[in-house]
């Protein structure tokens, strides 16, 4: 009722205001009302389109101001009823200014602090964060040097300004009092009043308040609000939504174009611009101090602290999947639950104008931008990942090093591990999880790397057994982060999506993590395209109720935000270690060069690389000398070892068989028969074979021999295995065999003795040969008897039975001998019966065996004691000879057989000689320069063959010292990019 009365005066004031106005020519029509005044009192004029709770519910979702605290206004009690008209037109226009200076005011302050209020509105929307500043771009960041934003602040009124500036609104009701006891007409003074605080809550005063004062509201109103309030905060969270992804759209948007502008620069400029020449550098420089690392000390003893990214994961949990999209590439080989990272992989990601993949100790290029290079690269990898592996092994801990470049790379050193496993599966070594833990905690136990724990998300995560690893490297997460993989099927296939946020904020695991990402790596098709992954992840991310639900934040998702992290938590771990890094490593040097002062004070510092090439020319001079030995040297040599290698055939198989026949021409037939036969059969190999085994030892006395003070032993073992390794690869010619044969056979030939030096050096020859096997036969008798009596006297040594048997039967067949001197060389079994029972007669048990054994020896000292004085007789038959014994019982045709047995073998040493000095010490020489080639490409084998506390120390010397100059030039251009 009182708003019904209300409205009806307001009507009355109204129509005054239009029929009676002094001073204003014309009508006022209802149209041109206040707002205000229109909207509350008449709601139902045809043309009015406001209403009230519009205005209240547009300008509360959009102000501020509501929050303000509204000042009590008194108004003076009005009396209702029928007052008469007046026409007092100076009220009127006192009413229509002072109406219109609220309006002008209102307005300006009521804007600016609005204004004011809604910026902070939108920047307390703003998520915080200054804990996650290393995850966020630098560039967001570094948005206050383009844009003063404390001068935008600063710049706008504060709330005490604004309660300066406006009216006192008590002091505004008791001039109005004043004026109603002043002027008569007080319901028009009262519809002012009322207009005015219509006008306060157009403006964006606390309009709720000043509206409950006029208008108690009733319990439809209070739900109305609840209502409000509910769809605001939804409407809000959408509207935050849709913004931070409309951000990442526009970044990624950025960071594409500004992809493509560096390629076009990169590659019309090789040099680059110098801050990114800069950048680039740097990563190349920190992966070779770690490369020079890892070849010093793969098994981590020394103190590496050097930050790595470490990528660990349970077996297929997708570490290889997001490896590939923060490199842009599908570089990895993979299987469908098969153990396809066989040994660490470090991949060094850095910027360049092609996106291009090389490995550490090759030339090639892969293009990452072609199929058939990308499967080259794959095919590559995973034949390097078996070599590393070793017999009886499945996963080996030698790093594969490989560089991967392109435009919009981050910058950063990952290193790949292989997957962690629950159970060994058949094909697999016994040993296999073992020696994945150990791999594993070898590189996460440094402090400075940064462990990338892979989990995959479509799972159970009570399955994961990597998270157990990681909380015990590190058990407070400062260094870890989580990557949750295969978001998408996760989302599908969990009942309960809390569980993944459990997840994602790591209150289901034991560890801690320094961030938390979501991925999606992909619809599980090893045939997809980097960036078909990529729009697949994005559109999921978009839709996903984990975002629209806030469970995720928007950085907290997709590989790209991900590379990001990883590479400035990188750089930062990078700037606050290696300094400290270098000092340890200064200090290492100072120690190990002090040792080696103290212990090799007047050696040059040379490492195994080093040692090997001083070894290799002393190697290559020694081989270099057996071209210099005198062809007399080698013939001498050679014609020595040849007849020590066929003595016992000539002697044994042709001159004693012919020189037992009954005259010279049985003797010449037998001896020309045995020659042929030998000649075509065995005396060509023999002697190749000595000719080689002569080359062996020659080469083996130049490399062993010692030097005088300046022999190193530390070569000796290199030395032998060159030597041990030439000699197995050399072959000597197979048509060497059979020339020789033709020229053996035609010096052999050949009977005639050309001069008297000539025979009595064939003489002397057969002197020696026929005293060294009396000597021998001499050896063997003495074996077979005992001692005689002088050193059964002298050294108390007595014979044995069977030593006393053989003495009784030599004497016997001695007498035997000297009754017939001519004796054949076989004895007859007569003879043997004779032997025999003389023997027993005297007591002594004799077997026949026994006799013939006794007889060869006796026989043969016989027979050359014979041959000896018939030497001395030939001495002077050279002039018979030459008369071919005409005339003369003197027959000397066993000296010539020693006379073409002796021109055949310096025949056969010259030929070899020849053959040895023109073709085989060469080839020698090749096999000896191939096989220091292949022992220098082998580390293996020079870490065998180089050994001792002066190589290693000389080995880490070095090692240290580059390390340590590489992250001095690394230290000092860090600094510069700063």
């Amino acid at each position: 009722m009182w708003r019904l009365h209300r409205a009806a005066v307001a009507c009355e004031v109204c129509q005054s205001l239009v029929k009676h106005s002094s001073g204003i020519k014309g009508s006022l029509p209802l149209q041109k009302l206040h707002l205000v005044s229109r909207s509350i009192y008449h709601s139902h004029h045809p043309t009015l389109k406001l209403q009230r709770p519009q205005f209240r519910m547009s300008f509360h979702q959009f102000s501020s101001l509501t929050n303000l605290p509204l000042r009590k206004l008194k108004l003076s009690p009005i009396k209702y009823g029928y007052q008469p008209r007046r026409n007092f037109w100076p009220a009127r226009l006192a009413a229509r200014l002072l109406k219109l200076r609220y309006l002008i005011l209102g307005s300006a302050v009521g804007g600016g602090y609005t204004a004011k209020k809604t910026f902070d509105q939108w920047k307390d929307m703003i998520p915080d964060l200054s804990d996650y500043k290393w995850i966020v771009p630098d560039i967001v960041w570094e948005i206050d040097e383009y844009i003063d934003l404390e001068k935008i602040r600063k710049a706008l009124p504060n709330s005490e300004d604004l309660a300066k500036l406006a009216p006192d609104f008590d002091k505004i009701v008791e001039s109005l009092s004043l004026l109603k006891d002043f002027f008569t007409t007080g319901h028009k003074l009262v519809s002012e009043v009322i207009g005015a605080s219509d006008l306060l809550l157009l403006l964006g005063s606390p309009g709720e308040t000043a509206f409950r004062a006029t208008d108690h509201g009733s319990e439809s109103d209070k739900h109305y609000r609840k209502v409000t309030d509910k769809e605001k905060i939804d409407q809000l969270q959408e509207e935050l939504l849709h913004t931070q992804l409309k951000y990442q759209r526009i970044l990624e948007r950025l960071e594409k174009e500004n992809k493509e502008l560096r390629k076009l620069v990169l590659q019309k400029d090789d040099k680059g611009i110098h801050h990114r020449k800069l950048k680039k550098s740097l990563i190349d420089m920190y992966s070779e101090v770690l490369d020079v690392l890892s070849d010093y000390d793969a098994s981590y003893n020394t103190q590496d602290h050097l930050p790595r990214v470490v990528v660990v994961g349970d077996q297929s949990a997708g570490k290889t999947s997001v490896l590939e999209m923060i490199a842009q590439a599908r570089i990895f080989p993979r299987g469908s639950g098969e153990m396809m990272t066989r040994s660490p992989v470090k991949v060094t990601l850095s910027e360049g104008p092609h996106h291009v993949a090389l490995f550490k100790d090759s030339s090639r290029e892969f293009d990452l931008t072609k199929e058939e290079d990308l499967a080259a690269l794959r095919h590559e990898i995973e034949l390097r990942m078996r070599k590393n592996v070793k017999e009886g092994c499945t996963v080996s801990p030698e790093t594969i090093s490989l560089n991967v470049k392109g435009p919009g790379l981050q910058r950063m050193v990952l290193v790949d591990l292989p997957g962690v496993i629950n159970t060994v599966t058949s094909g697999m070594a016994p040993d296999t999880k073992e020696t994945i833990f150990s791999i594993s905690k070898a590189y996460m136990q440094n402090p400075n790397a940064i462990i990338l724990c892979i989990q995959d998300g479509s799972v159970d995560a009570e399955r994961s057994i990597v998270t157990d690893l990681v909380s015990q490297m590190d058990p407070h997460g400062r260094r870890t982060i989580f990557v949750l993989t295969k978001v998408d099927l996760a989302e599908k296939n969990v009942a309960s999506p809390s569980r993944i946020q459990q997840i994602i904020e790591g209150k289901l695991f034991p560890m801690k993590a320094l961030g938390y990402f979501a991925v999606v790596t992909g619809k599980g098709n090893s045939s997809e395209s980097i960036e078909a992954i990529r729009e697949y992840e994005e559109e999921f991310f978009q839709n996903s109720k984990l975002l629209k639900t806030s469970m995720l934040k928007a950085h907290q998702v997709t590989t790209r935000n991900l590379s990001l992290a990883v590479s400035d938590c990188f750089w930062k771990m990078v700037r606050e270690s290696v300094e400290q890094q270098a000092d340890s490593f200064k200090a290492t040097r100072f120690n190990l060069e002090t040792e080696w002062k103290n212990n090799y004070p007047r050696l040059r510092e040379l490492d195994r690389n080093e040692l090997f090439e001083k070894a290799k020319n002393e190697i290559l001079d020694e081989v270099i000398s057996l071209s210099q030995v005198t062809p007399k040297h080698w013939e001498e040599i050679l014609q020595q070892s040849l007849w020590e290698r066929v003595s016992t055939h000539v002697i044994e198989n042709i001159y004693l068989p012919a020189a037992q026949t009954m005259n010279s021409g049985t003797f010449n037939t037998t001896v020309d028969i045995k020659l042929k036969q030998w000649t075509d059969k065995q005396l060509p190999n023999k002697a190749v074979e000595v000719a080689w085994e002569t080359l062996q030892e020659e080469f083996s006395r130049f490399m062993t021999e010692p030097k005088g003070k300046e022999h190193d032993d530390i070569f000796d073992k290199l030395k032998e295995a060159v030597k041990e390794e030439s000699i197995k690869r050399h072959k000597w010619n197979d048509f060497a065999e059979d020339s020789l044969r033709v020229i053996q056979h035609n010096a052999l030939e050949d009977r005639s003795i050309s001069d008297k030096q000539q025979w009595d050096a064939a003489i002397y020859f057969m002197e020696e040969a026929l005293q060294a096997r009396l000597k021998d036969t001499e050896n063997a008798i003495e074996n077979m008897i005992g001692p005689d009596w002088k050193k059964r006297w002298l050294y108390w040594k007595n014979r044995t039975q069977e030593q006393f048997v053989h003495n009784e039967t030599k004497n016997e067949l001695e007498k035997m001998l000297k009754c017939n001197e001519e004796h054949p060389a076989y004895l007859a079994s007569d003879e043997i019966t004779t032997v025999r029972k003389n023997l027993e007669s005297r007591g002594v048990e004799v077997d026949p065996s026994l006799i013939k054994d006794t007889w060869h020896q006796v026989y043969r000292r016989h027979f050359l004691k014979t041959a000896l004085n018939h030497c001395n007789l030939c001495r002077r038959g050279f002039y018979y000879y030459q008369r071919h014994f005409v005339d003369s019982e003197l027959e000397c045709n066993d000296v010539v057989l020693f006379w073409r047995i002796q021109r055949m073998l310096a025949i056969t040493a010259n030929t070899l000689r020849q053959q040895l000095t023109n073709t085989e010490v060469r080839r020698l020489e090749k096999n000896v320069k191939e096989v220091l080639e292949d022992f220098a490409e082998d580390s293996e084998k020079k870490v065998k063959l180089l050994t001792g506390k002066r190589v290693q120390l000389a080995e880490d010397l070095k090692k240290v010292r580059e390390i340590q100059e590489k992250l001095d030039a690394f230290i000092e251009a860090l600094h510069q990019e700063k």
